[in-house]
């Protein structure tokens, strides 16, 4: 202790440890595998926290929710978040999230992926659950190319957009995402942007409260290939767009809200129906054949 210590020791006070600090999310989180691999600017941590402010906001015990993800930069979702998880093979992250619905109906089973992985390899599926309204929730995350394995043009890539497949700009005509949903028997249709972070979080809390098969475009800035072979400027610059260019129209008519390259963006909440859930419809159609005879299946814990 030096001189001036000691003789004002009776007056020094000592401050106590700061407390050690945590992440608001941390306990969504698996903290051990951050930092993670998206790119800076990429949109898609924007998306999961949305996705875990709606899953607060939604008051479902994490314990009964289940993350499903596929393959590509969004299929990395699932590898993140400290809930039950399961990381699919490419285009088969319905079809494992239907296991997972269907064999313990308490669930709440979520996809996250991409649009590459769910509307290419894995449309097929998504058109089916969708069309027997299986109990789930899809968060769709659109950047428009296949951004992990080199900016390929994929099932959304806009008409005239630059891709590593298309140096001439993508000649496919896309598909309109939420059509799609709408038109295979969703019962809940939303499209945001990663900038419209807090309307996307009420749109994932109440897809999750929503029986059936609930579906939510995300349109997420991909700007290390995307953006760079578009010579769309950075980060900051495609929020910008969407800032200046999404007009929000609940209730629109999904056919009419194909996004083109670099034009207007229609978001909003275009579907929100009732209908039986795959698994009440089966209940009430097998009740009205066998009578007493069928005991449904409640899940592992039932019993049956």
């Amino acid at each position: 202790m030096s001189e001036i210590e000691k003789e004002f020791s009776d007056t020094l006070t000592i401050p106590p440890p700061e407390e050690e600090l945590h992440h608001p999310m941390e306990q969504y989180l698996r903290m051990e595998r951050l930092p993670h691999i998206w790119c800076s600017t990429c949109g898609i941590g924007t998306v999961i926290t949305a996705f875990i402010s709606g899953l607060q906001k939604s008051e479902l015990d994490p314990k009964k929710v289940a993350i499903v993800s596929g393959i590509g930069c969004s299929g990395r979702a699932a590898g993140y978040l400290r809930l039950d998880s399961f990381h699919s093979t490419h285009g088969r992250a319905i079809p494992f999230a239907t296991g997972l619905a269907l064999g313990n109906p308490e669930l709440k089973v979520v996809v996250i992926s991409g649009d590459g992985d769910l509307v290419a390899i894995g449309g097929n599926h998504l058109i089916h659950n969708a069309r027997r309204n299986i109990n789930m929730t899809i968060i769709c995350i659109n950047n428009f190319n296949y951004a992990m394995t080199g900016g390929q043009a994929g099932p959304t890539t806009p008409l005239e957009a630059n891709a590593s497949t298309a140096p001439y700009g993508c000649y496919e005509f896309p598909f309109n995402l939420p059509y799609l949903a709408e038109s295979s028997g969703a019962v809940y249709v939303a499209r945001w942007t990663a900038l419209h972070i807090r309307r996307l979080t009420n749109a994932i809390a109440e897809a999750l409260l929503k029986p059936g098969f609930s579906f939510i475009e995300v349109v997420c800035p991909c700007t290390t290939l995307y953006a760079r072979r578009n010579r769309l400027g950075d980060g900051l610059d495609l929020m910008r767009f969407y800032h200046d260019n999404a007009i929000i129209q609940h209730g629109a008519d999904t056919r009419e809200v194909d996004i083109s390259f670099q034009e207007r963006i229609t978001v909003g909440k275009f579907i929100d129906k009732e209908k039986p859930t795959f698994l009440e419809q089966r209940d009430q159609y097998l009740k009205s054949k066998l009578g007493d005879q069928f005991v449904p299946y409640k899940g592992p814990d039932d019993g049956h």
